[in-house]
């Protein structure tokens, strides 16, 4: 079966063709942008009643330019691919996340003495979890580039438990995004469409958190589900055979290992020690914004505190503890880089990097594996980051062929005179389909919202229900659209084919819009607090 599927290449390929020849056939045309101030931040939006009939773009060769234009656009994922697949190559080297893999399953084993654990289920509690600390990430802060470092863990370690990649990815990736599609605080998408709308900053947060909660919890039962079925009758999973990589790495693994601690250990934690130092000095005092809240306190040196003393405790047991320290350092400080500093992917890629270094020196490797150890890592990754700059290619072609914002303007028409309910429907399916195109949130809110939220004021449905309509149709469909460099990416990484990814996850997607559009009608039937 899995014979013919066509490969990912084959899929994004047809579709630039299909774009191209839609540059053929929509009436180009364009609306008349401005940017303002919003929140702080400037933001390109678009001016009312602006949209007017240009002159035709039909795209021809293009079609052939469009990789090396998709690399262009997508080229800080591409190089964040390259660099995470090259940093944890090297760290894959010393074995310290099999390493730690097997430690936190030896672990989990002991908690099947606790009654109520065991009377759960040790994984099934583990992996609810870890769904509901991403699902918590991107509801809180837009987690969504970041969990491309954190596929590269989460996948090995749920085939480690017995499941698959396809577990895996719904663990971190779709968890994020489900976390994304209920957001509670997000900055890069309720923040920005609330802006747009003239809306009172994270205003309708109970609502939101109910929210939130449902789509977590239905995430967790159905994985749950998955994840038993796989687990009994591990040659039902569809990725079985692609697993074959995964668990071929884990094999004789503990055998393969030898606990030691070298000097070069103990020469890296000084060197990360006196850094650690400098940066506290420099950073005191650390401010993270949690909505319209902000809460300020002395986090770097704090952190650097623990790493002294656990960093010291882990180098006493190997040179692997000492470098999975690291590691989840690293994760560490990426979570306050992000919500106290505004992190992206240059900083990202950089943490990780250092990451991926000292993890080899500190291993005792020369200098001359450690390039050696990343070159292959980036070479593992060099066919995810070909289909992320082809995915790139798509977006290209609809905006050289100027024919997004007829499509865009085309679906507003069909709201029309409807029931509120039908409207605010319809506003969700069209930021669904828009979202196929446009997977970049923010870029949608400023492209939909000036034109949706008083459109919401004609028909009589609140803005905040807009807004949401717009938060659900951002978020669901970024798990399954070719245009999204994240889900290419995290397939990538997971060795899953788009096209078999696309198979088994669209009945979960239409469950999930299903119920996104379930939860909309309390925004029209109920008076909800900032609703």
């Amino acid at each position: 079966m899995l014979k013919k599927i066509p490969h990912t290449y084959t899929i994004i390929s047809v579709v630039i063709l299909i774009c191209a020849v839609l540059s053929w056939i929509v009436p180009a045309g364009e609306y008349v942008r401005e940017t303002i101030d919003v929140n702080g931040s400037m933001r390109t939006i678009i001016v009312d009643n602006s949209f007017h009939e240009v002159e035709q773009s039909p795209q021809t060769w293009q079609v052939f330019s469009a990789l090396l234009d998709g690399f262009e656009r997508q080229a800080g994922i591409i190089a964040f691919l390259l660099i995470m697949g090259g940093a944890f190559h090297i760290m894959n080297s010393s074995k310290s996340i099999d390493v730690g893999i097997f430690s936190f399953l030896n672990y989990t084993k002991t908690l099947e003495h606790n009654r109520f654990i065991k009377m759960l289920g040790v994984d099934n509690v583990v992996i609810s979890l870890i769904i509901i600390l991403f699902s918590l990430f991107g509801a809180v802060f837009g987690m969504s580039e970041e969990t491309l470092a954190f596929v590269i863990i989460i996948v090995p370690l749920a085939i480690s438990m017995g499941y698959d990649s396809i577990t895996g990815i719904c663990m971190v990736y779709v968890a994020a995004h489900i976390g994304f599609s209920g957001a509670v605080l997000n900055p890069f998408t309720i923040g920005i469409a609330q802006g747009l709308s003239d809306l009172p900053l994270f205003s309708g947060f109970e609502y939101r958190l109910f929210c939130w909660v449902v789509l977590t919890v239905l995430l967790i039962v159905c994985v749950l589900a998955y994840a038993r079925r796989i687990k009994k009758h591990p040659h039902k999973s569809p990725t079985y055979e692609l697993d074959a990589y995964w668990r071929k790495r884990e094999e004789n693994v503990s055998a393969e290992v030898v606990y030691k601690t070298t000097r070069s250990a103990y020469i890296v934690y000084g060197l990360i020690v006196v850094s650690l130092i400098l940066f506290s000095i420099y950073h005191l005092q650390t401010s993270f914004h949690l909505g319209s809240s902000t809460i300020s306190f002395p986090a770097i040196p704090l952190l650097s505190v623990l790493f002294i003393l656990l960093g010291g405790l882990s180098l006493r047991k190997s040179n692997q503890f000492f470098i999975l320290t690291i590691l989840a350092f690293t994760i560490i400080f990426l979570i306050a880089g992000v919500m106290g500093y505004g992190w992206y992917l240059p900083e990202i890629s950089a943490i990780f990097l250092a990451m991926g270094i000292l993890s080899g020196f500190a291993n005792s490797e020369s200098t001359d594996n450690i390039i050696k150890q990343f070159l292959e890592g980036a070479k593992d990754m060099l066919s995810a980051a070909i289909v992320v700059g082809l995915a790139g290619g798509i977006i290209i072609i609809l905006q050289d062929g100027r024919i997004i914002d007829p499509i865009l303007h085309g679906l507003a028409s069909l709201m029309g005179e409807t029931g509120r309910i039908v409207s605010l429907g319809i506003m969700y399916l069209i930021q669904t389909f828009i979202n196929l195109i446009i997977p970049s949130g923010s870029a949608k809110a400023a492209l939909t919202m000036p034109l949706m939220a008083p459109f919401s004021d004609v028909i009589g449905v609140s803005r905040q229900a807009t807004v949401m309509a717009y938060q659900f149709g951002d978020g669901f469909t970024n798990m399954i659209t070719p245009t999204s460099a994240i889900l290419i990416g995290a397939l990538g990484i997971a060795r899953i084919p788009y096209a078999l990814w696309v198979k088994w996850f669209w009945k979960l997607l239409l469950f999930f819009m299903i119920v996104g559009f379930l939860l909309l009608i309390p925004t029209v039937l109920f008076p909800l607090n900032g609703f």
